[in-house]
């Protein structure tokens, strides 16, 4: 095995594969990326055992083979390099030999044959979709996802296809958000599967705001993400997803609106004196004014008035502000209208984008305080 290549082009195709691969792993060939080189194109892979994220480019190769080498020494070996330099790559027995004009770095390999990979799967729904698109879905919900939760399927984030819509939905059993767009393309049956965390946050990283295909495959186990030479493939989580339409407030007789940045950063400034575990602030809404009141153990106390649209009887509420936070960073509207019933009953956020047509809900639970 032996190739050639200049660190411009193996640079960034290197960060992207590394980025899955753990600092800290239970078996040594799982902090190495699979090389295999076939003609002049080169394929990278990494994978975590519950990601696997593969990269193609081209290079100047002189014999094909395979082997594997450490992540994370090989990335910063090639990130160290000067900009210009042209890195000569040579496979010699158990050794990897890289060489850089006056620089020569010898690396430990381990066999590819026990690299472990995802065999192919077959497809019960496949999709076509722009990255811009899929990005915004995630967007938009991937922050109300549970952390460490022991009901793990709430670890991760429902995708949902159902006639020519795709969904997204995300929930820690407190709050919830949804949100969802037309495909341009219909599915037959109705499709569910939970994304882990690990792979939203992948996908995150990977996915860009432009408008360039994504191919995106379902199987039984797993889910797999194609964009020009670049495949992700991850597990799926098996479990149930709670009925989410069951928590969805309905038929709510108390509108406010208001301004979304004016609410939001008066949020951000009472709960600098909430309670610091709880997060917990006070909502009281009278006619044309929303009051946040925050206070601590320490007898601190915040009070914050916001003018908003509202004409219905005194609503005193308990909310924790993070929440509220984040539901309303994820609308992009500069006017926002929340929903109530009554003290104990959620809040609903509810937004459609003119543009895209998306359509958002965010739910956040009352609480105690």
């Amino acid at each position: 095995m032996q190739f050639t290549v200049e660190r411009s082009a193996l640079l960034r195709p290197l960060q992207i594969v590394s980025g899955v691969v753990e600092r800290r792993q239970t078996l040594p060939i799982l902090g190495h990326i699979l090389l295999e080189l076939d003609q002049d194109r080169l394929t990278l892979t990494g994978t975590d055992l519950e990601v696997e994220l593969t990269v193609q480019l081209s290079v100047q190769a002189t014999a094909s083979g395979s082997t594997t080498v450490p992540a994370r020494k090989l990335f910063d070996l090639v990130r160290a390099l000067p900009d210009a330099a042209s890195i000569q790559f040579q496979l010699e027995q158990d050794r990897a030999l890289v060489k850089s004009g006056r620089s020569r770095f010898t690396l430990a390999t381990l066999p590819a044959d026990d690299f472990p990979r995802v065999e192919e799967f077959p497809a019960e729904a496949e999709l076509e979709l722009s990255q811009t698109y899929f990005r915004e879905l995630l967007q938009r919900t991937h922050f109300s996802m549970a952390l460490q939760d022991v009901r793990y399927y709430l670890n991760g984030l429902l995708l949902e296809l159902e006639g020519d819509k795709v969904r997204c939905v995300a929930t820690d059993g407190h709050r919830l958000a949804l949100c969802e767009r037309d495909s341009g393309t219909s599915v037959s049956d109705k499709r569910q599967v939970i994304l882990p965390r690990k792979a939203i946050q992948e996908l995150l990283r990977l996915l860009s705001d432009e408008s360039d295909p994504l191919y995106l495959r379902l199987g039984t186990n797993h889910a797999r993400v194609q964009i020009g030479s670049l495949v992700f493939i991850t597990k799926l989580i098996d479990g149930r997803y709670p009925e989410y339409d069951r928590v969805i407030p309905r038929g709510g007789d108390k509108f406010v609106t208001v301004r979304n940045d004016l609410l939001r950063e008066a949020l951000a400034r009472a709960s600098i004196l909430s309670n610091e575990k709880y997060r917990g602030v006070r909502l009281l809404l009278e006619t044309g004014l929303a009051k946040v009141h925050a206070h601590n153990p320490e007898q601190e106390e915040a009070e914050e008035e916001v003018e908003v649209q509202y004409t219905g009887d005194r609503l005193e509420i308990g909310f924790n502000s993070v929440y509220l936070q984040e539901a309303l960073s994820a609308v992009q509207q500069a006017e926002v209208q929340l929903q109530f019933s009554d003290a104990n009953s959620s809040c609903l956020i509810e937004t459609q984008d003119t543009e895209t047509g998306a359509l958002c809900r965010y739910v956040v639970m009352p609480m105690r305080l």
